[in-house]
């Protein structure tokens, strides 16, 4: 009679252990821009928590009419000093430029984008098997960051790294499509030879070696971190944002979006909408690089708006420092006439700082 009861014991507890787990997903799911925009189709409203206040909202604070000519930069025509130089003074005065002719091949971007979208229209509960954990960064996800006044961004997304394969976790990597490993491997070992390039090119425009700021950043350590955002149609574009105004926390950012226009970028405190040039790169300077550069180049103030008919997809690397790698300024370019604007600081310190809006 003992076993009996201990039997229907173990078996009640665990039955409401899994029933719980279950519960759990069901209401994460049911958090997922996703399935919301899919409960919003026919209907023109959007949950209270979506909609951003007057000074953000894109259709007040966007100069409609004018598409923003940021800096473009050919690496077949732009080359040695002139290459440099262009690099430096986009760095400087943008923030923000578009690399063409980039030798990443067209088919290896459109794989990696492909690979993205079946991720996304897998059936959620599949998505859910790589949700991040509880304070983790890598996985599959909606919250990224605490948002004032309880507001929320119109995306859901995919963290995972990329590079080196000593902090690459493929616990993170979706099993399905079969071919995403292998998309995002060749589409990583193309960007890392731009990477260094890119690095390269800032480090002279500085006056600097050629490897210093990348030997600054973390060396061959340095982490490339793989974010897919996912923007779901949303039935009021007008009032809501796929991405907050932020800059980056990386050194640099290397993105690819789809043929769906979003990016905006904060020129003399207005916001434009960026140009799209088909399998362009974009690249933003963060605030590792600013930091880095004593200022000399900018991190750019940017946010993505959504479209009411179509899906917006972007695919950023962000190039950062591993974790306990202290940043600060590069000390030749410290000097009486030009003393140092930073504090150095631990990147993971920083990074948990600015997540959770805490003083830096």
């Amino acid at each position: 009679m003992h076993d009996i009861f201990y039997f229907c014991k173990k078996n009640t507890t665990n039955f409401y252990k899994n029933f719980n787990k279950t519960q759990k997903k069901m209401e994460i799911s049911s958090e997922r821009v996703q399935n919301i925009a899919l409960n919003s189709h026919n209907i023109d409203t959007i949950p209270q928590e979506y909609i951003r206040s007057e000074n953000e909202q894109p259709a007040i604070t966007t100069v409609h009419g004018s598409v923003l000519q940021v800096p473009t930069i050919d690496f077949e025509v732009d080359e040695g000093e002139n290459l440099v130089e262009k690099i430096h003074n986009a760095s400087k005065e943008w923030g923000l430029f578009q690399v063409i002719n980039h030798e990443i091949p067209n088919e290896v971007i459109a794989n990696l984008q492909e690979v993205g979208k079946e991720f996304f229209e897998l059936p959620q509960e599949k998505k859910e098997e790589i949700a991040k954990p509880k304070g983790g960064e890598e996985g599959y996800g909606t919250m990224l960051q605490k948002e004032v006044q309880g507001k929320k961004a119109w995306v859901d997304h995919l963290f995972h790294k990329v590079w080196p394969q000593n902090v690459v976790n493929y616990q993170y990597w979706p099993k399905h499509p079969p071919s995403y490993r292998e998309a995002n491997e060749e589409y990583t070992k193309h960007l890392r030879r731009v990477g260094d390039k890119l690095l390269k090119c800032m480090s002279k425009g500085l006056g600097l070696d050629e490897d210093e700021v990348k030997q600054t950043c973390g060396g061959e350590d340095i982490v490339y971190l793989l974010k897919i955002n996912y923007y779901p149609p949303c039935p009021r574009p007008d009032l809501a944002l796929g991405v907050v105004a932020h800059t980056d926390l990386s050194a640099i950012t290397i993105l690819v979006p789809n043929d769906v226009p979003g990016l905006q970028v904060c020129r003399d405190g207005l916001w434009y909408d960026v140009k799209y040039i088909p399998n362009a790169l974009i690249i933003h300077i963060g605030d590792q690089m600013e930091i880095m550069s004593n200022g000399e180049y900018k991190a750019v103030l940017h946010r993505t708006t959504v479209n009411k008919e179509r899906t917006r997809i972007s695919w950023p690397v962000f190039l950062e420092p591993p974790a306990d790698h202290a940043v600060g300024p590069i000390p030749k370019l410290i000097s009486d006439e030009n003393p140092s604007k930073y504090k150095t600081k631990i990147f993971s310190e920083y990074k948990y700082c600015k997540l959770n809006k805490l003083p830096m």
